[in-house]
């Protein structure tokens, strides 16, 4: 791997890591951070930049939208919002070989779809071009709770 290949995947992995941070609460007690932050820029692309991978730098960039988008069309079917909007995917790396694994938890360990909703997760990002397959990891650490929420999501829920 040359210089540039080591920065992109570092990038990359600092990008999918951010989703693998704990929420933070503002000091003056505001809204939960966007838990797109630190993964996207402001004009809503992934930041790449600093690791390297097989994978040239625009397929990171594709790969990362396309599945953030794909984690977005699955719903917690007792919350009118999306699973990435609701805070409950904690993590996601893509290797040089396109398999993707997720860290996500549930709303509550007892979910009633806990045993579907991995299996959604994994036929979603498995839909995305280019994905050679998926593994969906559920966690319970850190627990979930509503700071992990977007204000999109608290939005749908009528948070505000």
């Amino acid at each position: 791997m040359d210089g540039k290949q080591i920065e992109d995947r570092e990038a990359l992995k600092t990008a999918v890591e951010a989703l693998d941070a704990p929420p933070t609460s503002p000091p003056d007690g505001g809204v939960a951070p966007d838990p797109v932050a630190g993964v996207v820029s402001a004009d809503g692309a992934p930041k790449v930049g600093g690791n390297a991978s097989a994978l040239p730098p625009e397929e990171i960039e594709r790969l990362t939208n396309d599945i953030v988008a794909a984690l977005k069309t699955v719903y917690d079917p007792e919350i009118p919002a999306d699973i990435y909007e609701l805070g409950l995917i904690y993590k996601v790396e893509v290797d040089d070989d396109r398999n993707v694994v997720v860290n996500m938890t549930l709303t509550a360990p007892g979910c009633p779809v806990a045993g579907e909703m991995p299996i959604w997760v994994e036929n979603a990002v498995n839909a995305v071009p280019g994905v050679a397959g998926t593994r969906v990891n559920i966690v319970f650490d850190p627990p979930w709770d509503q700071s992990r929420m977007s204000d999109e999501a608290r939005l749908a829920v009528g948070m505000f």
